[in-house]
């Protein structure tokens, strides 16, 4: 998750615990504490090299959501990552980018909690049906 608001960070892990999603949760502030992470800069966080996915926020300080996802559409072993924007942008032009950066989806951060529970239960069956290399 890359994600600069400690109460999105807690809101996903509360709707983890809630929906007993087991899968391990490895946040990062902001794009470019994303990429080293993902780069496996940081040897002491073990990010798993096969089925990943980001859930990506797009308003962050240093390398927003957009400029990480240039980045890591650049990489040659990153650019295949599945990436989840979920965010509070509304802005068409956020929408229409995130897409042209190959995004496998583009979700509005729901406002009350169990519809936010909702959403990472609904992410975490369709992610769990999908064949991810």
């Amino acid at each position: 998750m890359v994600e600069d608001d400690e109460v999105d960070v807690m809101n996903v892990q509360r709707a983890f615990k809630r929906n007993n999603i087991t899968n391990p949760l490895f946040v990062a502030g902001n794009g470019l504490e994303a990429l080293d992470m993902l780069r496996s800069g940081d040897r002491a966080i073990a990010i798993p090299k096969m089925r990943r996915l980001v859930l990506l926020d797009l308003n962050m300080p240093q390398m927003n959501g957009i400029e990480f996802l240039r980045e890591l559409r650049t990489d040659s072993k990153l650019c295949n990552l599945p990436v989840i924007v979920l965010t509070t942008s509304d802005e068409d032009r956020d929408r229409i980018e995130a897409y042209r950066l190959n995004v496998a989806g583009y979700i509005l951060k729901p406002v009350t909690f169990p519809n936010f529970a909702e959403v990472m239960a609904t992410l975490n069956r369709y992610w769990t049906l999908c064949e991810m290399p």
